[in-house]
């Protein structure tokens, strides 16, 4: 691994943020840290992080999915409903949304399926999971009607029991604290973030736990020498114990990554983990600790065996592309608009839905992926061949 020189860890202001004075704090108490822990303090720290502070404003920083149109949403509704017929339209079914933000896909979809799926609606029980309390503090307006009306809930964290329905996420994983490593000749170590003379650099140092050898030998990878990788311990363990929650249903991830093998490809050999602010991206992601967002691939492969030991079954793995064309297909785009859309509302809907499955945007870089659990079979109409 190439040595990197110090970074000082300042924000917009040029002086130290908050969050890096913390940092340094605790480097000096305790050592260097994990990268795992260097972006769970980044961004989830209670007051600092880049997700939780009371002011943080992601959205101007990056855009999602959810934020381009609701006929993402509106796309979303439409296999979720499906999900629910497959298991027999029972009369409690349950929506959990893992990292719902604000609320706003949570209001998209809820919308969507109070106005033209009233049945589905009558079953539905939406729980809208958010860490962060000044993100769900947004859920009273964004979703206020549907909570009053006895069909949605804010939580801060998933359900204990998850009786029957779908967990889903859109852009979760991606945001969660990783490890990185690099191999180091045969030996296989991990980086660190360290602090020198007040400022953050890197080192590497044996692995913080066993875990992360096996992660790596269970998806029978072997890095290039020098390469360097994220491992999404985290994200695994959120897969497996929500499949553990969950009584029978499925588990519907949208996020952008690849499948081991291409993930670990030689030619990411400097790893995924990038900072976003202000709409760019940048490797230079010791710089402004809570202050920009950070983010690495997710690894499918992973999240697939994970669940597997939670009783989860793969059911179908396609591009953003793919199912957002298979579900507009199959009702002939009848969800683009309600018939009191204008002419320019429609023209902006089928603009969005462009940029939605555009291969050079957002539709081939995510991926959409289902696991099942408790069910023999099911026809989901985003994973058909087209």
């Amino acid at each position: 691994m190439k040595a990197q020189r110090p970074v000082p860890a300042t924000g917009a202001t040029g002086a130290p943020t908050p969050l890096a004075a913390w940092l340094v704090q605790e480097i000096a108490a305790r050592g260097p840290i994990t990268y795992a822990d260097f972006m769970r303090a980044c961004l989830y720290h209670p007051e600092f992080g880049y997700y939780t502070r009371a002011k943080a404003k992601p959205a101007a920083d990056y855009i999602t999915s959810v934020d381009i149109h609701p006929i993402f949403g509106r796309m979303l509704a439409r296999q979720l409903a499906e999900m629910w017929r497959e298991m027999g339209a029972p009369p409690e079914f349950w929506l959990v949304e893992g990292g719902a933000g604000t609320g706003r896909l949570a209001a998209h979809i809820l919308d969507f399926i109070a106005r033209e799926l009233p049945d589905f609606y009558r079953a539905v029980r939406y729980h809208a999971v958010e860490i962060s309390a000044a993100r769900r503090a947004d859920h009273a307006t964004a979703i206020g009607a549907h909570i009053a009306a006895g069909r949605a809930k804010s939580l801060a964290e998933l359900p204990p029991e998850i009786p029957i329905g779908v967990i889903f996420s859109n852009e979760l994983f991606d945001a969660m604290p990783a490890h990185r490593v690099v191999r180091i000749g045969d030996e296989l170590r991990e980086i660190y973030v360290t602090s020198e003379d007040g400022r953050l650099r890197d080192t590497s140092r044996p692995l913080s736990t066993p875990a992360l050898a096996e992660y790596f030998r269970e998806q029978s990878i072997e890095l290039a020498k020098n390469q360097v990788a994220e491992a999404g311990l985290e994200a695994a363990r959120w897969i497996e114990d929500a499949g553990a929650r969950l009584g029978r249903g499925f588990i519907l991830t949208v996020d952008y990554g690849y499948p081991a093998r291409e993930l670990y490809d030689e030619s990411r050999s400097r790893g995924t983990l990038l900072a976003y602010e202000r709409h760019r991206t940048t490797e230079d992601w010791l710089r402004a600790p809570g202050e920009q967002d950070l983010t690495a691939h997710v690894n499918f492969t992973a999240l697939e065996l994970a669940g597997r030991r939670a009783g989860l079954q793969p059911a179908g793995l396609v591009s953003q592309s793919h199912f957002l064309l298979a579900l507009a297909g199959a009702n002939q785009l009848a969800d683009f608009d309600d018939a009191s859309a204008s002419e320019i509302e429609r023209y902006r809907t089928s603009l969005a839905f462009q940029t939605l499955v555009h291969p050079d945007g957002t539709g081939e870089a995510f991926r959409v992926f289902a696991q099942q659990k408790g069910i023999a079979s099911a026809r989901l109409t985003g994973f058909l061949p087209l």
